[in-house]
């Protein structure tokens, strides 16, 4: 078990918190927070320092530091990497040319899917990383339209695609799981994307994986597709490769920017996640416009549409 020690300025701390919100623990004393995620715990103390520990604190420390460590991979998660099934992610794939796709929107009541698709050259993954790009979910909202806008503007290979709320609840009533849409959708960004990357050389194309194979493949085998050769899916695979977290980071931004949009729609601040105070927001739309209203903006299958009512 490695560990490795930094001082940051308090403000800092209390981003770094907030975005260790979900994975917080009771801290020891002296402590502002403790949080663990795959590759370390993390503790920040009052006097400044923050201690990074666990089997790759480097991929820690790296997301806030200006001092930034050369990657590590942890030799636990290699072993766990190598295939051992036709649709695992070869241990080589990381640290070559491949392609990533990741979604977003999945879990809000509010808001459409975004679904993202990235194409990433070995020699590129290195500036990408020292970028910042990770994670979406693990950096906050203004940070990632930032990264956002950087990977347009180095003309990363991408292939961005929002299944808006209409359509989303249309697909819904005519009997589409919601997996069924993302593997659609996933499909459909990594089809583009090989179409405008051309001959471009990868070692495989990467899937953040929401089901198993087998009902993936039977999700768009319903709709006439197949996968493409060289797919991989892994859980987690924001965190193992960087042109899933480039993907993770397009998706986002595009989510929040569609929230925003639907927001001014609404007339009020729509919150994201599926919380009670989400429930009480869709009751003032329902409310003021009509359940009708809730058609643009959410996913209306979801237990809050029902909820909601009971604020009427």
């Amino acid at each position: 078990m490695g560990q490795i020690t930094e001082v940051f300025p308090e403000r800092e701390i209390m981003k770094m918190k907030q975005a260790y919100e979900k994975t917080l623990e009771n801290p020891p004393q002296g402590a502002i927070f403790r949080a663990r995620t795959n590759d370390a715990v993390i503790t920040a103390y009052k006097s400044g320092k923050v201690l990074f520990q666990g089997a790759n604190p480097e991929a820690e420390m790296n997301k806030w530091s200006s001092n930034k460590l050369p990657f590590k991979p942890d030799a636990k998660k290699a072993s766990r990497a190598k295939p051992h099934s036709p649709y695992d992610p070869p241990a080589s794939l990381f640290n070559s040319s491949h392609i990533g796709s990741d979604e977003s929107g999945t879990g809000d009541y509010f808001g459409p899917i975004t679904t993202c698709a990235v194409y990433v050259k070995r020699e590129q993954i290195d500036l990408l990383k020292d970028m910042g790009i990770q994670d979406s979910k693990a950096i906050t909202d203004k940070t990632i339209n930032k990264l956002s806008r950087q990977l347009v503007e180095l003309h990363i290979p991408y292939s961005l695609m929002v299944l808006n709320n209409e359509k989303y609840n249309d697909l819904q009533r005519k009997g589409w799981s919601q997996g069924k849409m993302k593997a659609m959708l996933h499909q459909a960004v990594i089809g583009r994307l090989l179409e405008k990357i051309g001959d471009a050389p990868y070692e495989g194309i990467l899937v953040d994986q929401f089901c198993v194979p087998s009902v993936y493949k039977k999700h768009i085998a319903s709709e006439g597709m197949s996968l493409a050769d060289k797919t991989y899916f892994m859980t987690k695979a924001e965190h193992h490769s960087i042109a899933v977290a480039a993907g993770s980071v397009i998706a986002r931004a595009s989510f929040v920017k569609e929230m925003d949009r639907l927001s001014m729609m609404a007339g009020m601040d729509l919150m994201k996640g599926a919380s009670q105070k989400v429930d009480k927001i869709a009751a003032e739309i329902i409310r003021s416009k009509g359940e009708a209203a809730l058609e643009k903006i959410a996913k209306v299958h979801f237990a809050n549409t029902k909820k909601a009512r009971k604020y009427l």
